[in-house]
């Protein structure tokens, strides 16, 4: 087992962890942090089946079975800051394992719950989880890997959520002809508790300093709220259930949170959100990208509904038509991430974004035409592939410290998280305001074109060779 010391406040960045030489050490380490990321990513790509299945076994209307990714979407977003930050405080290893472990219990609440509620408590158990797992496991790359490995890797960890997304679906599907519903989640045990021993193994352990600053609760508190704020104020889960227009109050709570936090955490001994992760040009645009990188990927969740509007697919055949853009997605992110160090970040960024406003553009303009939906995808693949790889959690590890990679890495994982929430209500909206249909859905893309050529000019912000 490797033992490593944590650099102080002060102390320049540790040297990798592991000796080049021990080839097997990192083989065994990867295996781990691919694992538990394909894990997490797979459980949100199977649940989408599983909807009609949970929707008859708990008599719950359609409204109240959106609960089921609600409830684990804002339950991961907000619980990744605090991961973070309990990962530098008690260790990587010790996080990654308990996230690992509490995505098993949560999946087993789901699999054994009687009533709609016990559901909801495994699933939002789920997301605390597994909204720790892949901050952490990127936060484990930049402590161990020297910076010319470190984009290969993340875009290797970029391509197992492409993998996830395109085996969940048909997994979830094939369990539901053979088993019922509780399969989809109790597949999950086995899976974690091989995942949990070979971390115990092979995850480094850590050298902690004795004393530590006290925990920045104000801090958790505020971003806990503005998150929670935000993600309930764009879907507007709380008016559908509710029947009461409260989503203005929520976006503008969201709003006054960010002085508020901003106030919090200047006075924090050890902030949650440190401000300096703010302090560079190549960090404010980084996250500008991260909000993007998520709007692009979010983006294709209409593809399906543009299949069934321009050529009449049956529905429960559309997302079939999604398997090409996965797979390019899949390819792209491999790809790239072992080309980013002969790019530079700047570079694969506006190969990323251009590559998406392509494919959008032939969605806008000539989805009516088989072939150009066709290519559009493979565009719109490729270029999320590019963009959620690895690119831009190498270009955070190389701008911040040792001891604030966590933070930085959760602050990746939430500005993706609200480009996908944000994607959702301006493109529905839009769509439904043009009348809907295929000709609504064009509008919508072609707005995502505008969205994707602002990200291309944000990239050139980037410097166009990375730094260690």
């Amino acid at each position: 087992m490797t033992v490593i010391a944590v650099p102080t406040a002060s102390s320049p960045s540790p040297p990798p962890t592991l000796s080049p030489e021990d080839a097997a050490a990192r083989q065994r380490l990867l295996t781990v942090l691919f694992a538990g990321v394909f894990m997490a990513a797979l459980d949100a790509a199977v649940i989408a089946p599983a909807i009609p299945a949970l929707r008859t076994a708990f008599g719950v209307d359609n409204r109240q079975v959106g609960l089921v990714t609600i409830v684990f979407s804002l339950c991961s977003m907000t619980s990744t800051a605090l991961m973070a930050a309990l990962s530098d405080r008690f260790g990587r290893r010790t996080i990654y394992l308990m996230d690992i472990a509490g995505f098993a219990i949560g999946s087993l609440i789901i699999a054994q719950s009687s009533t709609f509620d016990v559901l909801l408590l495994g699933r939002a158990i789920q997301g605390l989880s597994a909204g720790g797992i892949t901050p952490t496991a990127s936060s484990v790359v930049g402590d161990t890997f020297p910076p010319e490995q470190r984009g290969k890797i993340l875009g290797l960890i970029g391509a197992t959520f492409g993998m996830a997304f395109l085996f969940g679906p048909i997994l979830a599907s094939a369990i539901l002809v053979v088993a019922s519903w509780h399969w989809i989640f109790l597949i999950n045990l086995p899976f974690a508790a091989i995942v949990f021993a070979m971390g115990y193994r092979s995850l480094p352990r850590v050298s902690r300093p004795d004393a530590w600053p006290p925990f920045d609760y104000a801090g958790i508190t505020v971003l806990a709220i503005m998150l929670a704020s935000l993600t309930l104020g764009i879907n507007r889960a709380v008016d559908t259930l509710t029947g009461l227009t409260v989503w203005p109050a929520l976006l503008v709570t969201a709003v006054l949170a960010v002085p508020s936090l901003m106030w919090v955490e200047r006075r924090a001994a050890l902030p949650i959100v440190p401000l300096t992760l703010f302090g560079t040009q190549q960090l404010r645009t980084t996250w500008v990208l991260c909000t993007g990188a998520g709007f692009g990927m979010g983006s294709v969740i209409f593809i399906s509904s543009v299949a069934v509007a321009a050529f009449q697919t049956p529905a429960s055949k559309a997302g079939l038509m999604l398997l090409p853009l996965v797979l390019c997605s899949s390819v792209a992110s491999a790809l790239f991430g072992r080309l980013q160090n002969t790019l530079g970040p700047r570079a694969v960024m506006l190969w990323g974004f251009g590559t998406l406003g392509i494919g959008s553009l032939l969605v806008g303009l000539l989805a009516h035409h088989y072939w150009a939906f066709m290519v559009a995808t493979l565009f719109i693949g490729a270029g999320v592939g590019i963009v959620v790889g690895g690119t831009l959690r190498t270009v955070v590890l190389d701008e911040v410290s040792a001891q604030q990679r966590s933070a930085a890495q959760a602050l990746v994982n939430i500005g993706i998280a609200i480009g996908n929430l944000m994607v959702v209500a301006v493109l529905s909206a839009l769509a439904d305001a043009a009348g809907g249909g295929l000709v609504g859905l064009q509008t919508a893309y072609l707005t995502a074109t505008g969205v994707m050529v602002t990200m291309m000019v944000f990239s050139v912000r980037l410097r166009a060779r990375r730094t260690a």
